[in-house]
């Protein structure tokens, strides 16, 4: 069996999935294979992959599913993955060639067997196509640390790349999924097996990602909009657990636009934080007001992913 899956949920990428098995080719540790859940996509996505798949340049599994949102391809991916590590990388993204052997000997050479019961797996770097890493590299001395520690008490900046032990990430519930709606916070998870485990840490490049115009990246106020009560569930998870009092009151006035964008009229009393959730009140009406007219005048702005 291989050591790595890299998985690739895709939505109508077949302009772009191309590179992403251009770069997987190029892999110079073949020690992974390919898993890609196609969500529902109505374009030539389908045949692409089989045409690879009969090309044998490389182990691939496909799996179509009905439309349910990036959060409801993970879920599929992560109940048909069965190697020791997984890595999502997207479909208008791509590996450097080195990638899968950074991640394969990292790992070979850093975890311990007696490390099973406090380490899920690595935290890498993200960079854009010219190679250049987003945001932050992680201090030289820092050898472990949790997705949340890093951003909220080590101050860390920009996307990062997360790859888990399967065995981790089958202990947790998969994202639910809400009639009407595509999206869930993937951080849900992540943040979850922070409460119990930490990653090791990996000063190196393991994907280029190319954001994309039409991606969820650069259209939060609409997701905010389409996915209200996705994001009202992340919030309520969230503000349990974050670092800081200013972290967790912002995660209430957000929670608070949700439930008014939802229509929950429960939502103080579904509050695991009450009392933040009625001084944020003004706020998240606030808030609610300016996501009403970004989606009225059409306004899309780029976010990070």
């Amino acid at each position: 069996m291989k050591t790595l899956t890299v998985f690739t949920p895709a939505y109508n990428r077949a302009h772009t999935i191309g590179r992403t098995y251009e770069s997987l080719l190029r892999q110079t540790c073949k020690d992974f294979e390919w898993l890609v859940v196609d969500d529902g996509s109505t374009d030539n996505t389908r045949e692409l992959v089989e045409g690879w798949m009969q090309e044998g340049k490389i182990p691939i599994r496909y799996i179509w599913q009905k439309n349910q949102g990036m959060h409801g391809a993970h879920n599929t991916a992560y109940a048909n993955i069965s190697t020791e590590l997984n890595v999502c990388i997207d479909s208008d993204d791509y590996m450097p060639d080195d990638a899968v052997e950074i991640i394969v000997s990292f790992w070979k050479n850093n975890y311990r067997d007696e490390d099973k019961d406090r380490i899920a797996g690595i935290i890498g770097l993200d960079a854009d196509t010219s190679g250049n890493v987003l945001g932050a590299e992680f201090p030289q001395d820092l050898k472990e640390t949790t997705l949340r520690d890093y951003y909220e008490v080590l101050g860390g900046s920009g996307d990062k790349k997360l790859v888990y032990r399967t065995e981790v990430v089958k202990k947790y519930p998969p994202y639910p999924l809400f009639e009407g709606e595509k999206y869930v916070g993937l951080a849900l998870l992540y943040n979850m097996i922070d409460e119990d485990y930490k990653l090791l840490v990996c000063n190196q490049v393991m994907v280029n990602v190319d954001y994309q115009p039409e991606g969820s990246s650069f259209s939060m106020w609409k997701q905010y909009w389409n996915n209200p009560k996705g994001f009202a569930h992340f919030r309520k998870f969230d503000m349990q657990h974050a670092k800081s009092f200013k972290r967790r009151f912002q995660l209430n006035v957000h929670y608070v636009s949700h439930s008014i964008r939802s229509g929950n009229k429960h939502f103080i009393k579904e509050s695991p934080r009450k009392l933040l959730t009625v001084l944020a009140l003004p706020f998240g009406w606030g808030l609610y007001l300016v996501n009403r007219r970004k989606i009225k005048r059409g306004a899309q702005f780029k976010f990070s992913k």
